[in-house]
Formats: structure tokens, sequence, C-alpha cells
């Protein structure tokens, strides 16, 4: 019997609503991506992962993305901690210790409350509890760089899980969990598509879909999974997505026009989907 995983990856808030708007758009075209035996999400990917893990209606999730922004908070990836993150990449002797480096950064970053996060990341959660679906969602330790998978047999909870999967170092405050501090399961992977080895069939939905030589890529990932004998697609946005989304992911104020583009690329994309998904 052949199996299914599904890997959703980070892009912010502009990626929740491009992917969410991509998958509804898909499920018109007859492809269920929610069928999947595993769903990995990272970062905006286990927001996504946690709502169409949950049973509920996906046009219904869409039609969330299209309404206005209340109780997101604006916020930008400033070019002076884009510039700091670069520079730990190129220069730490490994990859978890840029990820200790920049779990520091993160640290010591004055933002926003972890309570008042919490109440943004409540609200895209609109079930709490795990579902029955397999979901693994990312997560870095803000001390040691460990990379952390959570799933419904941790400690964590849901929002939990979600909350520190979404931390973005310097924006966003790291997440407390069992006397831990997690940050963004990005820093580890933009998508972290290679926990989907094993399975036979990969859908790879990448908002970012480039990494780096330390911090590697959805589209290395995937020719990875691919060489080891998967059959795998990987969907990036597209011209139009990509000028939808604009600049910065973070901004809410973009969420809407990324979620329409990622329904109207649905049908561009649902070929090369379908002879993954439904294969055989």
């Amino acid at each position: 019997m052949q199996t299914r995983a599904l890997v959703l990856g980070g892009g912010g808030v502009t990626g929740v609503g491009w992917q969410l708007g991509l998958i509804a758009g898909l499920a018109e075209q007859g492809i269920d991506l929610t069928t999947a035996d595993v769903i990995i999400g990272t970062s905006a990917g286990s927001v996504v992962g946690a709502d169409i893990a949950s049973g509920q209606d996906l046009q219904s999730l869409y039609q969330r993305q299209l309404a206005p922004p209340d109780g997101e908070i604006a916020a930008r990836l400033g070019f002076g901690t884009l510039a700091r993150f670069v520079l730990i990449m190129a220069t730490s002797a490994s990859p978890v210790r840029a990820r200790i480096r920049i779990g520091k950064l993160a640290l010591a970053a004055g933002t926003i409350s972890e309570a008042d996060r919490r109440k943004v990341i409540a609200g895209r959660l609109p079930v709490r509890d795990w579902p029955a679906v397999p979901l693994k969602i990312t997560a870095v330790d803000a001390h040691t760089g460990e990379f952390v998978v959570f799933d419904a047999a941790g400690e964590a909870s849901l929002l939990e899980a979600v909350g520190a999967s979404c931390a973005v170092p310097g924006v966003w405050p790291p997440v407390t969990i069992g006397g831990r501090r997690f940050i963004d399961g990005g820093m580890r992977s933009p998508a972290n598509a290679d926990l989907a080895r094993g399975y036979d069939r990969v859908v790879i939905v990448a908002p970012l879909p480039r990494g780096t030589k330390r911090f590697p890529g959805a589209d290395r990932q995937a020719a990875a999974l691919a060489a080891a004998g998967a059959s795998v697609t990987m969907i990036k946005p597209d011209p139009a997505a990509l000028k939808a989304i604009g600049r910065n992911v973070l901004d809410p104020a973009r969420r809407a026009p990324a979620a329409t583009a990622g329904w109207v690329q649905a049908s561009s994309v649902a070929g090369q989907v379908r002879a993954v998904w439904q294969a055989g």
C-alpha cells in the first residue's frame, strides 16, 4: 500500500493565505490533500496543517482568509535582522551552532508578550485539539539549537506547538513549553521536507522554496526524496502569487490577495499534483 505525505512550508501570514487558497482550489479540482497519511507543517505550514487536518470545510477555511485580518498584528522582518541571519548562517561552524546563535538573538529581542502572541495564534486555530490525522509540527529549541518535532503524543498542546513553529526570531517571542523556549521551525529548513522520507508519494507546498547551504530549502529536499525513490512534486508561488504576496510576508493586509492567488494557481498545477497524489 502506497503512503502519502503532505509537506507545508513556512512563509508568514501571506504563506498561510496562499497555501489555504491553493489547497481549497485543488479540492475544487477533485484533489483532496487532507487524505494524507501524514501532514508535516513548518511555521505558516503548521497553521495550515492544523486547520486542514481538523476536518474543517476547506472552502470555509479559504473564505476566512479573505476576511479582514482582525486580531492579526502587522510586523516586518527588518533588513537589520535579515542581515544578522545571513551573517550567522555564513559564519557559524555548523547548522546547530547557527540555530543557537539565532535563538540567542530571539531570546534577547524586544517583542510583544507571549500572552499577546498566543491570542493571535489562537485566532488562527478554530479547533484546538490535536487532530486524528497524523500531524507533525516543527520547531527549534532556542537555547540548544535542537530540532524538535511536536505531535499528538507529546506534551505540547496544538496551540503551543503552532505558536512555537511560528515564532519568527526577532519578530515574535519564543514560546515556552515544558520549561523550554522554542523558535520557528523554519530556522532549520523552510519546509523540513526531509521528514517525509519513507513515504511513497509526497506533495510539498512551499511559499519559500529556497534555502542556503546550512538551511536546506524545499527544492533540495524534494530532490533528495525523489532520489530515494519517492514520487514528489513541489508547488511554489507562481509570478502572480509572488506579486500578490508582496515583499513583506508578515503583512496581514496581503493575506487576502495571497489566498486569492493560491486559489487561482490551483487550476494550473492540478495536473502535476494529481499525477503524484492520485497515481495508481
